[in-house]
């Protein structure tokens, strides 16, 4: 076996650079939403990439792809990635950073192991894209860890239809991107990411460590109304979806500014029908989320916003319909593995914090059943899903030599019973 150099923090900017040039949106963003032919494309050129350092790649049957480098035969792995996915004209950061670089940590303890700089690993490496963790194109988010990791059924997720009725199943197949393999047995995880938040540029940290992440119940809501003509209909006669919809997005609004700082609520999506200038809406789908630290204050939210839904079905005079929901608890990642990042943050002289995410990540479904590690990098200013999102170089090429120091001590056992 010929041992090939470990690559360089430029070698890892140059790769960055490259990835991000699929579905680059001419703004400094992407637009790679999950199964589009942006998508497709960076995954085969992710492949190459991977297989080119020796890696054998592997699509499981929900489409998440692996980055397997076994050296120890009959081990199982400790799961290192992120996402690659992003939503509609977004930005080039999250996840995918998190997905390059494990792989280029993955490369650079290959090299150490080949060339006697670190002793050979107890467990091997899996390096992890994990499929439409977003949720923009198919919902729901998060996807490709929840059936690896058995919170989603597999037939229903290869069920789910986007908005032109294309299913999960026929958006991968064709490419080859699906297989009867349910993933590679985990022992550990590792995932890194930008915060999407402002507090560790606030507080001049290099590194966080995330300890728990915060609750959240979203609902997807249908407002029932009926069809009228716009100009003749007579106002108190009218049965008005968008009117009632948009009553929903107010009072979750209002909810959130009930809780400040402690509750944050959201609608991201309507979907009115039949969306004309000149009639009055029989439909609108949306979705709503509502997300807090404290899980008292976050059911106290949920129920005012289960009275509103009441108020507003007789103020507007129309139905609403709550068709599904997802929902998580406040977890805490393992605290041995936040302590393993601080001890190697320390050795590492990065400046390091014990963080929360807001946000939900793979991470977060992987926590459940292997012990995990998720950690952060600064985003500029916060800002998220947009295209000018931006992390600075030096804070992802010191992010990558952390993922590196952790990934080399999960597999040489270091979170071991």
């Amino acid at each position: 076996m010929t041992t090939q150099a470990a690559p360089t923090a430029e070698d890892f900017l140059a790769d960055f650079r490259t990835m991000s040039e699929f579905g680059a949106t001419g703004n400094g963003g992407v637009d790679r939403q999950a199964a589009s032919q942006a998508d497709v494309d960076q995954r085969n050129w992710f492949r190459t990439i991977l297989e080119a350092r020796g890696f054998s790649v592997r699509f499981d049957q929900i489409g998440n792809e692996w980055g397997l480098l076994e050296r120890v035969p009959d081990a199982p792995f400790v799961v290192v990635g992120s996402h690659m996915d992003s939503q509609p004209t977004a930005g080039k950061y999250d996840g995918a950073y998190g997905v390059l670089a494990a792989a280029h940590a993955a490369f650079r303890l290959a090299a150490a192991w080949d060339n006697g700089a670190r002793t050979a690993p107890k467990y091997n490496v899996a390096v992890v894209n994990w499929f439409n963790e977003e949720g923009s194109r198919f919902k729901p988010s998060m996807m490709g860890s929840s059936v690896y990791t058995g919170k989603l059924a597999l037939a229903d997720a290869l069920a789910v239809t986007d908005t032109s009725g294309v299913t999960v199943d026929e958006a991968q197949r064709g490419h080859g991107f699906l297989s009867e393999w349910e993933g590679p047995e985990a022992a550990f995880c590792a995932e890194i990411h930008v915060e999407q938040g402002r507090s560790m540029e606030r507080d001049g940290v290099t590194i966080g460590l995330v300890h728990s992440n915060w609750a959240a119940n979203k609902y997807e809501f249908v407002v029932h109304g009926e069809q009228a003509h716009t100009g003749s209909a007579v106002i108190a006669d009218r049965h008005d979806a968008l009117l009632g919809a948009s009553m929903l997005v107010v009072a979750a609004r209002e909810i959130a500014n009930a809780f400040p700082g402690k509750v944050h609520t959201s609608v991201g999506q309507l979907d009115v029908y039949p969306n004309s200038p000149v009639v009055v809406p029989s439909r609108v789908t949306l979705l709503l989320d509502l997300r807090s630290a404290d899980e008292e204050a976050l059911a106290e939210a949920d129920a005012m916003l289960h009275r509103r839904v009441a108020e507003v079905e007789q103020a507007a005079s129309v139905q609403v319909e709550q068709r599904t929901s997802h929902s998580w608890p406040v977890t805490p990642y393992q605290s041995e593995g936040v302590e393993l990042g601080a001890k190697a943050a320390s050795e590492l002289g990065l400046p390091y914090k014990e963080v929360m995410t807001l946000a939900g990540h793979d991470s977060t479904n992987m926590k459940d059943i292997v012990p995990t590690l998720m950690l952060f990098v600064p985003s500029v200013d916060g800002i998220s899903h947009n295209e000018r999102e931006y992390t600075k170089d030096e804070d992802l090429v010191a992010g990558v030599d952390m993922l590196t120091e952790v990934v080399g001590r999960l597999c040489d056992g270091a979170l071991e019973d």
